[in-house]
């Protein structure tokens, strides 16, 4: 069973509602530790202040030692998909990067139908599911054990 940081803006009530689809379709893959899914938005470190420079270093070494303890780690790209300008979030960015670094094979998840794919994102996943197709079904069918190349169908910039 495989362990999964689950790296997505979770600033809005819609970001919230993709985790959760996202969150739903993992917990229906069999080859997905149930038990093991960290999503970054439960651990805020709440004893401290809001932005305080111990909130900063609490948060910044549980989620990069969470994404490194990871069999997968699993993003989404949409950020504002409910405005014009829907560029990914900086962090989920940041976390693509480190799990890269250290090997971990990601899953990228799209639901903006029109966005394209930057290339540094393209190159460096493992399987691609495009959220705003079947996506969401083909990520509760694929076997994270095997981890089959799923290349993204999509315009690469």
């Amino acid at each position: 069973m495989n362990k999964v940081y689950l790296a997505a803006p979770f600033f809005s009530d819609q970001q919230k509602a993709r985790i959760q689809e996202v969150k739903d379709a993992l917990l229906s893959n069999s080859t997905i530790d149930s038990k093991n899914i960290f999503l970054p938005q439960e651990h805020q470190f709440e004893e401290e202040e809001f932005g305080s420079r111990a909130w900063q270093q609490y948060v910044f070494a549980s989620d990069m030692r969470q994404v490194n303890r990871a069999d997968i780690l699993v993003a989404i790209l949409d950020y504002k998909a409910e405005e014009s300008d829907n560029e990914p979030d900086s962090g989920t960015m940041f976390e693509i990067g480190a799990a890269f670094q250290s090997n971990t094979p990601i899953a990228i998840i799209q639901f903006d139908p029109k966005k394209e794919l930057n290339l540094m994102i393209a190159q460096s996943l493992t399987a691609y599911f495009d959220a705003s197709q079947n996506g969401l079904k083909e990520l509760v069918a694929y076997d994270f054990n095997e981890l089959k190349s799923k290349p993204a169908k999509r315009n690469v910039f």
